[in-house]
């Protein structure tokens, strides 16, 4: 009596698996390429390069004595603000140290009565309030970038804060790694609130800029035989390859300088998409169930205990 229950038992099993994939199978519809369209748009254009580093003080100097000497007083201690010019050390002699800059006194090297050597260090200051990022560009957009270019700035401690700055160098030489060569851009940063040395930023300078260009998505143009083009699609639903200039480009967008209108409407390249591909994978997720709870495999095992 438990073998023919074992025996029916493993038949429904059989029945349900074979109904699911005929089930799922008979849901599949054909594969086809679905045509996206896109509309000649007119505004502004924008063509931005970017790259990563840290952020640095502008100012972050040592102060070293001019001349041997014996230290009188040490006006200043470690820390304290000072102003450009202000006296940090006096000496014996009647002669004195200044700060070359405005920044914090991060270090002080000697005390009164300490007799120093010319150039030696006295003291460093750095100044946190007037900070840089420098970022390395890659080879292939370092001659875009020009000294006065803007740039934005995202600190990757601040993630909802945008700081603005400006290109202050570019470096004369660049730095090769794994086949690629960057190249160290500095940038000024206005107002930077809250940020720290040392932190990680994200920059994106402004290399170019047009008002009232007209522009397709950067995929919509094509080219054979050194000539660009697109296909256009006409209001009685025919198409039409079309001849076009273009100018500048980002990595989204690019200028069409002759050959389009605004508000005309090119296709971008086919997608394959098959809406059966879920189907499919449910129907083989179900067998795969199956084999899991006995299947087969469960009906033989179930037969063997049977004798």
């Amino acid at each position: 009596m438990l073998k023919k229950w074992w025996i029916l038992f493993g038949i429904v099993i059989v029945v349900i698996g074979i109904g699911g994939w005929f089930f799922a199978k008979g849901k599949e519809k054909p594969t086809m390429a679905q045509v996206q369209t896109a509309s000649v748009q007119k505004g502004k254009l924008q063509v931005k390069v970017s790259g990563s580093g840290t952020v640095q003080p502008v100012t972050s100097t040592d102060v070293k004595a001019a001349s041997n000497n014996e230290v009188d007083e040490v006006l200043v201690s470690k820390g304290e603000k000072v102003k450009e010019g202000q006296e940090l050390v006096t000496f014996t002699d009647g002669s004195d140290i200044t700060a070359p800059a405005d920044g914090t006194v991060t270090s002080i090297g000697v005390s009164d009565g300490d007799r120093v050597s010319k150039g030696q260090v006295i003291a460093h200051i750095t100044n946190y309030d007037d900070l840089q990022t420098t970022v390395q560009i890659d080879e292939l957009d370092i001659p875009k970038v020009k000294v006065g270019q803007t740039a934005s700035i995202k600190v990757n401690a601040f993630p909802d804060t945008t700081y603005t700055g400006k290109v202050t160098s570019i470096a004369n030489e660049g730095t090769v790694s794994n086949g690629v060569s960057t190249f160290d851009v500095t940038v000024h940063m206005n107002k930077p609130t809250n940020v720290k040395v040392g932190m990680t930023t994200e920059v994106s300078i402004l290399v170019q800029s047009k008002d009232n260009a007209l522009y397709v998505p950067i995929e919509a143009v094509h080219s054979i035989n050194n000539e660009k083009y697109v296909v256009v699609e006409k209001g009685d639903g025919s198409v039409a390859r079309q001849t076009v200039k273009t100018g500048i480009s980002n990595e989204d967008y690019v200028e069409i300088t002759d050959g389009l209108t605004e508000g005309e409407v090119v296709q971008l390249p086919r997608v394959s998409a098959s809406s059966s591909s879920n189907e499919q994978m449910s129907g083989r997720r179900m067998m795969g169930e199956m084999s899991g709870m006995g299947g087969f495999g469960g009906m033989n095992r179930g037969f063997n205990r049977g004798r």
